[in-house]
């Protein structure tokens, strides 16, 4: 897919909620356009809609109204077993808690999307090491999550968001639990995904750190889009390619 084929169609999306016997407008009426490739930060203070949106997108959630396609999908048609299989094989997601199951090492935490995916067992151990081996962890495979570092984690996070090779990657404050060094690492990590394997990322911020290296930035207040620059449209070399020098 190229970088100007639309990845992400939000139109004219509302979500409601019901908050004592009373109606909580948490988005009003959105509409946005995401280009595969991109990277997009979703940013504004707390209460904005940041996260409503993000689970919208991640088919976490569904609007009260309006509709959301990925990939040329409309959401709102799929029943729950095709809405989980769009999640298992279009999206990968990182949470700013890690979500890393603290009884398995590093490795079975990345290999985890794949078993669920009945992937037989040579081809995930290839892809478990070519994943750990794009965000600098091939040394840690075997630590459990206590044993690592917030940073480490993170990108132990980042590793199982993506070894499932989906367009679409989401986070959710990637940054909000590390200090500034590991913020910048993971940054750094993220944009250098998104520009070598063209992995379309969306996340939701409010750290300044982050946004300083996002080429576009969607503004969020009271629920509404109040700005939004212009997308980068670069390209990022073909993810095989990227692989193959990984592993050469």
């Amino acid at each position: 897919m190229a970088p100007t084929d639309s990845l992400v169609r939000v139109d004219q999306v509302t979500r409601k909620f019901s908050l004592d016997h009373s109606a909580v407008t948490a988005l009003d009426k959105i509409s946005l356009q995401i280009h595969a490739g991109e990277f997009l930060a979703i940013s504004g203070p707390s209460g904005s809609g940041k996260s409503t949106l993000l689970n919208l997108i991640g088919c976490i959630d569904k609007p009260t109204s309006g509709r959301i396609l990925i990939a040329g999908t409309d959401t709102s048609h799929l029943n729950p077993s095709q809405t989980s299989t769009l999640r298992r094989e279009k999206i990968g997601f990182v949470f700013q808690t890690f979500n890393l199951i603290p009884v398995f090492t590093a490795a079975e935490n990345v290999e985890y999307p794949l078993l669920v995916q009945g992937v037989s067992a040579n081809e995930r151990r290839k892809r478990v090491a070519e994943a750990l081996e794009s965000v600098g962890l091939s040394s840690r495979a075997q630590q459990r999550p206590d044993l690592l570092s917030g940073g480490e984690r993170q990108r132990v996070a980042v590793a199982r968001a993506i070894v499932h090779r989906p367009s679409l990657v989401l986070a959710d404050e990637p940054t909000a639990n590390l200090d500034t060094l590991n913020a910048t690492h993971l940054i750094d990590l993220m944009r250098d995904l998104n520009r070598a394997l063209g992995l379309t990322f969306i996340f939701s911020t409010h750290d300044q750190r982050l946004l300083e290296h996002t080429p576009r930035i969607a503004r969020l207040t009271d629920g509404r889009i109040v700005g939004d620059s212009h997308p980068d449209q670069s390209k990022g070399a073909p993810y095989e390619q990227v692989l193959a020098a990984c592993i050469s």
